[in-house]
């Protein structure tokens, strides 16, 4: 039998201000990189190629659809593979992902088709990276994306991007069911699998006023009325309140947690 291995998949769109440290914290966790960039206009392609030449086990995919993302790893279905969904406005604490590799890698989730972690949706971080404030998970959605795909023979049907949408076939044992919510169980302070979901900020250097970007879920979802509206503000650049993010994002008080370990300094050419 195969030895698992982690396939992270990064899909990003113009987040060029925290995309080089959302790849960086997972690429001792991963055994193979999958970089997906759609269409970007603003420094996110460069980051993205400098990583490439500097990760031995990164790839680069230029998509014109993000459809296209999943495609990508229908070839994992089946096999002792963990796929690993992360967008660039996703920063996991790397110490705490190491620990996660060696739970995941001995079997510890092995029953398990999803595991789902820690987050913070983050509305304010300390430009230095020391502190951040936000909403916990819960009781906020979990939005992290590990799935083990040797519960599944396939995952086909429409998926606007990777890891959503669609129709996994499960293998026997398994269901859309057996899934491992770590964030229930486990404190912020204690996760492995923890993240600051910096939804609320700006992802880009070209993103304008305070306005908080669509999310794809929201552009995709909805009414066709719906749909259209939020890509024609989107293309204006004219600030459409958020309903989906807010409604799942932001639930329960604010807190305030310390981060200097999600923004550790890496040399350059940072190896893996």
């Amino acid at each position: 039998m195969k030895s698992a291995q982690i396939i992270g998949i990064v899909l990003v769109r113009n987040e060029d201000l925290f995309t080089g440290q959302a790849v960086k914290n997972i690429t001792s966790f991963c055994d193979k990189i999958i970089l997906c960039d759609h269409r970007s206009t603003d420094g996110t392609t460069k980051i993205l190629e400098d990583l490439t030449a500097v990760i031995p086990h990164a790839e680069l995919h230029k998509i014109r659809d993000p459809a296209d993302s999943h495609l990508l790893l229908k070839k994992y279905a089946g096999t002792p593979a963990w796929v690993f969904g992360v967008d660039g406005d996703e920063i996991y604490d790397p110490a705490g992902l190491a620990r996660l590799r060696t739970r995941l890698l001995r079997g510890e989730f092995s029953d398990s088709w999803a595991v789902f972690g820690n987050v913070l949706n983050v509305t304010e971080l300390d430009p230095a990276g020391r502190h951040a404030a936000g909403h916990l998970s819960p009781p906020c959605r979990s939005m992290t994306k590990l799935y083990n795909f040797a519960a599944i023979d396939s995952w086909d049907g429409f998926c606007p991007e990777r890891l959503h949408g669609g129709t996994p076939r499960f293998r026997k044992g398994y269901s859309a069911l057996s899934r491992c919510a770590l964030n229930e169980s486990v404190a912020w302070e204690d996760a492995d699998f923890r993240c600051l979901h910096l939804c609320f900020l700006r992802r880009s250097s070209s993103d304008t006023g305070e306005s908080v970007r669509a999310n794809l879920m929201e552009i995709q979802g909805g009414s066709r009325f719906s749909r259209i509206t939020t890509r024609i503000a989107a293309i204006l650049g004219i600030s459409k309140k958020p309903k989906w993010k807010n409604e799942r994002y932001r639930r329960g008080r604010v807190v305030r947690v310390t981060t200097e370990c999600f923004f550790p300094a890496y040399p350059a050419g940072h190896p893996r």
